[in-house]
C-alpha cells in the first residue's frame, strides 16, 4: 500500500477525525436549512440571498454567529479531508468505476472546501456575492479564446451535477452509504433524502442552465449562482409555489444531513 493510502487509512481510523467529519454533516445541514428558509421567504415576497453567502450572513447575525461560522468552517474542512481520504483509498476492481468514484469524492471535497472558505470569510467580517462572482468568472472566461464554449461547458457540467442529485434522490442511491435503522425512522430519513436531493438538484440544474444561457447570448450577466437560480424560479409561472417546494425540499435536505451525521458509514 502506498504512503498516501496508508496515511488516508490512518486518518479514517481516527475516532477524533470521524467525529469532526460527522460534525461536518451537521453544519452542512444548518447551511442548507438556512438557504431553504431564505428561498421560502423570497416566495413570500421578502428579500434575501438564497445561497451560501446569504446563509452565512444570516448565521453571522445570530447570537454566537461568528463562533458557529468557525464551527462550520472547521467541520466542512474535516468533511472535505474525509472525502479526499475516500478518494485515496478507493479500491473498486473496475478501473473506470474506481476513477469515477475518485473524481466524485474529489469534487465533493472541493465543494465542501468552498463552503468552508465562505464561512471563514464571513467569520472574519467579510462578505461575498455568488451571482457577481459567477458573472465575473463568466466574463473572464468569455474573454479567452473559445471562452463562450467553455462557459457553455461549465453550464452543462453544473446541470449534469444537478441532474445527478435528482437521480440520486429518485433512485434512493444515497441509502447505500448509510446504516439506517428500521421502521418509521428509516422511512422518514429516506423520505427527507429523496425530497431533499431532488430539490437541491433542481436548484443546481437551474444554475447550470443560467451559464448555458450566458454562453448562447454572449452575456456574462446572465450567469449566476444559487441565488440567481432561486430568483429565476421565482419569476416562472407559479414561481412562489415552485419556491415553496424547492425551498422546503432544501430544508429537508438539511434535516437529512443531520441524520447522515449519525448514520453515515465511516
Amino acid at each position: 500500500m502506498s504512503t498516501t493510502k496508508t496515511a488516508a487509512r490512518r486518518a479514517q481510523d481516527s475516532t477524533a477525525f470521524r467525529v469532526v467529519a460527522r460534525i461536518g454533516y451537521v453544519v452542512l445541514g444548518i447551511v442548507h436549512i438556512v438557504i431553504g428558509v431564505i428561498a421560502i421567504s423570497i416566495a413570500l415576497g421578502s428579500g434575501g440571498e438564497a445561497d451560501q453567502g446569504g446563509a452565512m450572513e444570516q448565521i453571522r447575525s445570530t447570537p454566537a454567529g461568528v463562533a458557529l461560522l468557525w464551527a462550520i468552517a472547521v467541520g466542512l474542512v474535516g468533511l472535505a479531508v474525509w472525502q479526499i481520504a475516500e478518494a485515496a483509498t478507493e479500491s473498486d476492481p473496475d478501473t473506470k468505476k474506481k476513477w469515477a468514484h475518485r473524481i466524485k469524492f474529489a469534487g465533493t471535497a472541493l465543494a465542501y472546501l468552498a463552503i468552508a472558505l465562505t464561512a471563514a470569510v464571513y467569520a472574519l467580517g467579510g462578505s461575498s456575492d455568488s451571482s457577481e462572482s459567477s458573472q465575473t468568472f463568466s466574463a473572464q472566461l468569455m474573454s479567452t479564446p473559445g471562452g463562450v464554449i467553455l462557459v457553455g461547458l461549465v453550464g452543462v457540467i453544473v446541470f449534469a451535477i444537478g441532474a445527478a442529485f435528482v437521480v440520486r434522490g429518485a433512485t434512493r442511491a444515497f441509502t447505500k452509504h448509510l446504516d439506517l435503522p428500521s421502521g418509521a425512522a428509516r422511512k422518514g430519513i429516506v423520505g427527507f433524502g429523496v425530497l431533499g436531493y431532488i430539490a437541491k438538484g433542481i436548484a443546481v440544474a437551474v444554475t447550470g442552465i443560467l451559464f448555458v444561457v450566458a454562453a448562447f447570448t454572449h452575456d456574462p450577466e446572465k450567469a449566476g449562482g444559487m441565488d440567481a437560480a432561486i430568483h429565476t424560479l421565482a419569476g416562472l409561472p407559479f414561481g412562489p409555489l415552485i419556491l415553496w417546494v424547492v425551498g422546503g425540499g432544501v430544508v429537508l435536505y438539511g434535516l437529512f444531513c443531520f441524520a447522515r451525521a449519525r448514520f453515515a458509514r465511516m
